[in-house]
């Protein structure tokens, strides 16, 4: 009974603090799936592409292909994924043009950008 209570109260913390809004979303969960157009892969603590450019409008989806857990933080916290654990996907949809430079919050040697054109 014990262990089900942990369990249950286990869970129950850890979807409340996943992040959600209508600017982004993500699959902490994973699960593979095939990388789409515009995306940035997370392999090696690393962003690849370092620099993603792409038209305003478009959607950029990250992956975790890592085994440890990353985050997608902006520079200027347009956006942030929160905890992405191994296989899970974020995605942001750039309306704006501009330079966005971003980076794992866990690990700060992980930097990035997207250009909107």
């Amino acid at each position: 009974m014990a262990a089900s209570l942990f369990v249950l109260v286990s869970s129950v913390l850890f979807f409340s603090c996943s992040k959600s809004s209508s600017g982004y979303g993500s699959n902490p969960g994973g699960g593979y799936n095939p990388p789409p157009a515009n995306s940035v892969s997370i392999k090696s603590i690393a962003f690849s592409p370092t620099t993603l450019t792409v038209p305003v409008g478009t959607t950029v989806t990250w992956t975790n292909n890592d085994n440890i857990m990353h985050t997608v933080t902006a520079d200027d916290n347009s956006f942030d994924s929160g905890n992405l654990a191994a296989g899970g996907t974020f995605y942001f949809k750039f309306n704006t043009a501009g330079t966005f430079n971003y980076h794992c919050a866990i690990h700060a040697s992980m930097t990035a950008k997207i250009v909107v054109q």
